[in-house]
């Protein structure tokens, strides 16, 4: 099993349909911290809102993006891999600000592809059809963000193991 130096909470980031629910244990397991769904930290009222195909705005992801911030403090000096979407870097600074040192697991990939795993995907509330929403929203990591891309393209196990190899790679504070 592969360690990070610090034990980190990390963030894994992305639109719907990158395998945030797929990796995020991976990670986890590799790491060997605990996993948290973002998913399960929605109030039901953004569960409805999503499966009726309407995109949240952002004063329906406040208390969510609050609720995931919290567990990601409690979480500080221990580490954990908990899923969001963190679409926009004022999503990410609010998570930072609950949790300083969170570092972000940012998967990308090409649309198509995205949409395609949507499409063949079970039981889950976000419909295709509110994509487009979630690419027109989605801002980038910056360069001044603790945190890597990492491209979808593959098997989870490949993509679990360039994350692992790009957060390794990431400086780490001296202990």
């Amino acid at each position: 099993m592969q360690q990070l130096r610090t034990p980190h909470v990390v963030v894994v980031m992305g639109v719907a349909g990158t395998g945030k629910t797929t990796i995020g244990p991976l990670l986890a397991a590799r790491l060997g911290v605990p996993y948290a769904e973002g998913d399960d930290f929605h109030p039901q009222a953004n569960i409805d809102k999503m499966s009726a195909g309407v995109p949240l705005d952002d004063e329906d992801r406040w208390p969510w993006l609050d609720a995931i911030g919290t567990w990601a403090h409690g979480r500080a000096g221990l580490g954990g891999v908990v899923s969001s979407s963190a679409l926009k870097r004022s999503y990410r600074d609010r998570l930072r600000a609950a949790a300083p040192g969170v570092v972000f697991v940012h998967l990308t990939g090409d649309r198509s592809l995205i949409e395609d795993r949507m499409s063949h995907r079970q039981g889950h509330f976000m419909p295709t059809a509110l994509l487009d929403s979630q690419f027109a929203t989605l801002q980038p990591l910056q360069p001044d963000e603790a945190g890597v891309a990492v491209d979808v393209t593959g098997s989870p196990e490949e993509i679990a193991a360039r994350a692992m190899k790009a957060l390794d790679a990431l400086p780490h504070p001296a202990a």
